[in-house]
């Protein structure tokens, strides 16, 4: 394929906002550098990227595909049947598209996207987020052109030979919160005094938080605190339902949060799982936070995750059994220790790779070059 301007690239991905919004983040980062560059993704048809894509700008084509389940289920009967579709459907589009690159950031629809870039020969790029590799990536590792990564010692998973350690790329609307203070106060009708409290239990929601803080929001009303909090989707009517008769003035519910940079901003803490998008979040918006890691995930990854800033004095861990008891009267104590806040938000800080989707850029481009 000859390398004619403008570049054209897939990118494919999704399922939950850990693999939607990094891609998001690369697309806006090669626009950047290549106004001129056509970028097309490529998701599961009924999931959250085909919402979330077009808001950003970006033309997205779904595919009949969605995971399959580690344990037997009925589900994975139809397996078979929805790859093979996908698989002919991404054919089709390649072909039509003609990318010079093709970039996969983990998630159903990535399989067969990458597994046809590969079968044309055409340069791709793998972005893993987590500690612990997802299975596509896994799949994908051995015939992909580059690997980027966010966490060093991922050559147990991935050929060393590929690997590039970049860090998550993250929205570039989260550098530069502290000037964005009273506009994200004036945001959410907040005021200047008081301190605020930012939960999100990712972009689908988590129950532990949303049960954790609902059973704690008399002592957060009676505190005073302001509370942003991002219940997911599938809690919000419920947790609506649950807090009508309370006292909500200072208190903003949301299903989903789309101007994080100024929920970011408006927090002095963050409650949040530890997922690896969040804490590449968090690093950068320099925030105190309190991780309550999920169990729900292989291998434990979202405990390692945290404990990797816990051990560095970047972040307070509580246990996902132990968050209904401990994790409203926690957040209290961090929002009034100055001096604990302080600690937290200066060693998360020096965690942060704030230039990552412009290093993953360059591993595009590299490959373009090559093409």
């Amino acid at each position: 394929m000859k390398n004619n301007k403008p570049y054209r690239l897939i990118i494919s991905g999704g399922g939950t906002g850990g693999h939607v919004f990094p891609a998001i983040a690369i697309a806006s980062s090669f626009k950047a550098r290549h106004p001129d560059a056509e970028i097309l993704f490529i998701g599961a048809s009924g999931r959250m990227e085909m919402k979330r894509v077009p808001e950003a700008g970006y033309k997205i084509v779904g595919l009949w595909i969605s995971g399959l389940q580690r344990k037997f289920t009925l589900a994975n009967l139809s397996f078979p049947f929805k790859l093979i579709s996908s698989y002919f459907k991404a054919r089709a589009i390649v072909s039509e598209f003609k990318p010079h690159v093709v970039i996969g950031t983990g998630g159903y629809a990535s399989g067969p996207v990458m597994l046809v870039a590969n079968r044309f020969k055409i340069p791709s790029l793998i972005q893993e987020q987590n500690s612990y590799a997802g299975l596509t990536n896994k799949k994908l590792a051995r015939k992909a052109s580059t690997i980027c990564v966010a966490y060093p010692n991922m050559e147990k998973y991935f050929p060393a030979n590929k690997l590039v350690v970049t860090g998550n790329p993250v929205r570039k609307d989260l550098l530069g919160l502290i000037n964005k203070k009273q506009e994200a106060l004036n945001f959410f009708v907040f005021g200047g005094k008081e301190r605020t409290l930012l939960i999100i239990g990712g972009s689908l929601g988590a129950k532990t938080l949303n049960e954790s803080v609902l059973s704690g929001l008399d002592k957060l009303i009676d505190a005073k605190v302001q509370v942003v909090w991002q219940t997911g989707r599938i809690y919000y009517e419920r947790i609506k339902s649950q807090t009508a008769t309370k006292d909500l003035r200072k208190i903003r519910i949301y299903d989903f949060i789309k101007q994080m940079d100024l929920a970011y901003a408006a927090s002095d803490v963050v409650i949040s799982r530890s997922g690896a998008l969040a804490i590449s979040e968090l690093c950068i918006a320099a925030k105190p936070a309190i991780l309550v890691p999920s169990p729900n995930v292989a291998e434990d990854h979202q405990t390692k995750n945290a404990m990797a800033l816990v051990e560095k004095e970047a972040a307070i861990l509580i246990k996902d059994n132990e968050a209904r008891k401990k994790l409203v009267d926690e957040a209290l104590r961090l929002l009034y220790d100055q001096q604990l806040s302080d600690k937290l938000a200066a060693n998360i800080k020096t965690l942060g790779k704030p230039n990552a989707s412009e290093e993953i850029v360059d591993e595009i481009e590299k490959l373009v070059a090559c093409n």
